[in-house]
């Protein structure tokens, strides 16, 4: 969920913020990144979109998700793959060139985090240290606490998400291998931020998965 502002500029609250519920402002943030992105959306009848919308249907249908709004927007854009506001799905364009397990993986993925309602238990934890209005008064004594424990939850719901789309793969017969090889071989290796565990994390969880 690299789309979460975890810091939040917590200490110092702009005059258009203040009055605002916690959980405005989280979507207001994730609101601008989605009109970011819309503007950076690729031509959806070019190939690499319809590539990338027919392995996100073949997901879709494996998963029986039926969560309303769920919808994918291809871009050109420096990242690989987000889920925003619960129910979109922005994908690198580049992502069509991988093959068709590896797309699944990182579909899979970004949907995890629609299925596990991580979107939701994001905005429990912000809502639960600033109950009232998004000011500096309520921001500035838990900004630290906050920090750390979105910080903490990313990261476990980065797992869950990695773990739910292998065992998708599994269901449909694709190599295990699959996530393995896509974050030795075709994506840059990491260390770990406050949102993301490093790519080496992440390998060591997945050959964990049961």
């Amino acid at each position: 969920m690299r789309a979460v502002l975890m810091t939040l500029a917590m200490s110092c609250c702009a005059p258009a913020w203040c009055s605002e519920d916690i959980i405005d402002v989280l979507q207001r943030s994730q609101q601008m990144q989605l009109d970011a992105l819309t503007a950076q959306q690729v031509d959806p009848a070019s190939p690499e979109s319809q590539v990338l919308q027919q392995s996100f249907d073949r997901v879709l249908l494996a998963l029986d998700l039926r969560q309303p709004g769920v919808r994918l927007l291809v871009v050109r854009s420096p990242l690989l793959a987000v889920c925003l506001m619960g129910r979109v799905i922005a994908v690198n364009v580049s992502v069509a060139d991988l093959t068709e397990s590896e797309r699944m993986f990182i579909l899979a993925h970004e949907l995890g985090h629609i299925a596990h309602r991580h979107w939701a238990q994001l905005g429990t934890l912000y809502k639960h240290y600033i109950p009232g209005e998004v000011v500096p008064a309520t921001t500035d004594p838990v900004a630290g606490i906050l920090g750390r424990e979105a910080s903490e939850l990313s990261h476990r719901h980065e797992y869950e998400a990695d773990a739910f789309a292998l065992r998708l793969l599994r269901r449909l017969g694709e190599s295990e291998e699959t996530p393995i090889v896509l974050f030795t071989q075709h994506l840059p290796l990491v260390k770990a931020t406050a949102t993301h565990p490093g790519s080496h994390q992440r390998i060591a969880h997945l050959k964990r998965v049961e």
